[in-house]
């Protein structure tokens, strides 16, 4: 541990933060959707990463992942997707890895369909690592996203919510410092936040959250926290008792949790789509003509199968034009109710119809783009 500094740098102005604090303190990241949150808590994940010390990322949407672009960290989901996939029986396992083994992880549930499966693994998990620095007294950080799922303002805390209590009342003489994450602070138990010795206010503009900055900052900064540009931050810290207006750096590594960009989409369907999807997707209307070449050609073929296609779904539409209209016997007790039905019938018979016509029109018009398409594509070549 000689070579480790004694502060690192997150921050363009630039200022300096006492890694001790950082990796044993209590800290609290907030700020709305899209203001610099979770690029904030990267930064300061990648600058511990680079000199090398111990941490565990609580990653509720799987967007720590791009980390491993630069650094060594083990990414442990609940799927086949990272490097170890693990469950609640794991905990013990991942505990060791963090703590003896040195090894950062990325602990990814955002696979989990049901979110106290989630909350159940990182009870475990957490719970071993308190359990385990009792006697190994080393510093570790925990960064755990969402915090307010598992410590709200109302409501019971439950298992883990009561453990991060402890974690935050205790964990320091431990070792083990504490990060939390959320959009909302006005949601988070404030019992939490005040115990923070750091925290970072990045943009919030709802009344309730806007409150909690005045209580805890002051008039100025609750009027404009709501201006803050992306990344910008007011910095509050007990090692030197300031409020600081800040603007974070970028994130050297990948951006996993950013919007996706619309451009990905645009452009229309893949060309590389199998057959039987293309034949339900609709391009253009065009009459085709068969190909003499379609043995040899494989684009040819695909246009012939198209084709084919759309004189079965023809053969189709003749035949529910020719069906006879189901006949319906009305009763003179009962003419409304069944007269509903019989309409609601020829409904149905129309609808049926209509849908023939439908995937007919879709298919021929597939034929078409494809044969438009793979044109192009030649006259290009």
């Amino acid at each position: 541990m000689a070579d480790v500094p004694e502060s690192i740098v997150v921050t363009e102005e630039p200022i300096e933060l006492p890694v001790a604090e950082l990796l044993t303190g209590r800290g609290f990241i907030t700020g709305k959707s899209g203001s610099g949150k979770s690029n904030t808590a990267s930064v300061i994940a990648e600058e511990l990463l680079e000199i090398g010390l111990p941490m565990l990322i609580v990653d509720t949407d799987g967007e720590y992942y791009g980390l491993q672009e630069r650094y060594e960290i083990l990414h442990a989901t609940t799927d086949e997707q990272g490097d170890m996939e693990v469950g609640p029986d794991d905990a013990e396992r991942l505990a060791g890895l963090a703590l003896d083994g040195n090894v950062p992880i990325i602990l990814d549930i955002s696979t989990y369909v049901d979110p106290s499966e989630g909350t159940e693994l990182i009870t475990r998990v957490l719970r071993e690592i308190f359990r385990m620095e009792d006697a190994r007294r080393k510093p570790f950080f925990l960064l755990v996203e969402e915090i307010h799922e598992y410590l709200p303002e109302q409501g019971a805390h439950g298992k883990l919510g009561e453990l991060l209590i402890q974690i935050a009342k205790r964990g320091r003489k431990r070792g083990l410092g504490l990060c939390g994450i959320s959009q909302r602070p006005a949601a988070v138990d404030k019992d939490f936040i005040t115990q923070c010795d750091w925290l970072v206010w990045h943009r919030l503009t709802w009344k309730n959250d806007t409150n909690v900055v005045r209580q805890l900052l002051g008039a100025d900064a609750a009027k404009d926290i709501q201006d803050l540009d992306n990344g910008e931050a007011f910095l509050m810290t007990d090692w030197n008792d300031s409020i600081e207006r800040v603007h974070f750096r970028r994130k050297r590594t990948l951006d996993a949790g950013a919007t996706p960009d619309i451009e990905a989409v645009a452009g229309g369907p893949s060309e590389s789509l199998e057959s039987d999807v293309l034949d339900a997707i609709a391009i253009e209307d065009m009459e085709v003509e068969p190909s003499s070449t379609a043995q040899a050609d494989p684009k040819s073929r695909q246009i012939q199968r198209l084709q084919h296609r759309i004189s079965e779904l023809e053969s189709e539409l003749e035949r529910a034009r020719q069906e006879p209209q189901p006949e319906v016997h009305i009763e003179p007790s009962h003419n409304g109710e069944v007269s509903q039905l019989a309409k609601g019938l020829t409904e149905l018979g129309s609808l049926a119809a209509h849908t023939a016509r439908s995937i007919y029109g879709r298919a021929r018009l597939t034929a078409v783009g494809l044969r438009r398409r793979f044109a192009a594509n030649d006259q290009s070549q």
